[in-house]
């Protein structure tokens, strides 16, 4: 089973290259926005529990997540394998995943960290804010913000990656395929 977690700021592409990831590897998105709204609507014990603190403003604490993406991983277990995408968001969630992923003998095999400089998400998404009917993807200073708060506390994610070797940073600038190419090379060289 081949997991891996593709890694960037916000614009740097990931729900492209996910989509091409997905298609080519036959892996199973593992979204956790997706799986916090289906187990919802299922109205699952975890969903129930979720929605109520959601409903009341609060984050779904961590342990919530994993559960959510242990009974994903069970109900996959077939898959070739899994991206993650949108978790894990801090080093504590990473620790928790790659627990729970431990105990399913599957650990993580890479971070793909999309490298993009600032200037270039700024001009990515002010494009896409043009489409994506978005607010915060029309203003420079939101834009800017963003890209902050992801360099303040989701690196900290890759940081944890790099002690066990498993973070590669692949140059996300130039066009969709030349990005996606890179990104097959680092995948193709482990599996």
């Amino acid at each position: 089973m081949f997991n891996l977690i593709l890694f960037g700021p916000p614009g740097s592409g990931k729900g492209t290259q996910s989509e091409k990831i997905i298609a080519k590897y036959h892996l199973v998105h593992l979204s956790t926005g997706d799986l916090l709204r289906s187990q919802i609507a299922q109205q699952t014990p975890l969903g129930l529990e979720a929605k109520k603190l959601m409903d009341k403003g609060q984050l779904v604490p961590d342990e919530v997540v994993v559960g959510m993406i242990s009974t994903a991983l069970d109900e996959n277990s077939d898959a070739k394998g899994f991206l993650f995408d949108g978790f894990p968001r801090t080093a504590t969630q990473a620790a928790a995943l790659d627990n729970l992923l431990a105990l399913k003998n599957n650990p993580v095999k890479v971070m793909l960290a999309l490298d993009v400089s600032e200037e270039e998400l700024i001009k990515r998404i002010l494009k896409r804010g043009e489409t994506s009917g978005r607010s915060d993807d029309t203003d420079k200073n939101i834009i800017a913000a963003r890209v902050a708060e992801y360099k303040n506390k989701t690196e900290a994610v890759a940081d944890y990656y790099k002690t066990f070797n498993k973070v590669v940073m692949v140059p996300g600038e130039g066009s969709v395929d030349d990005i996606f190419d890179r990104i097959c090379t680092e995948i193709d060289s482990r599996l």
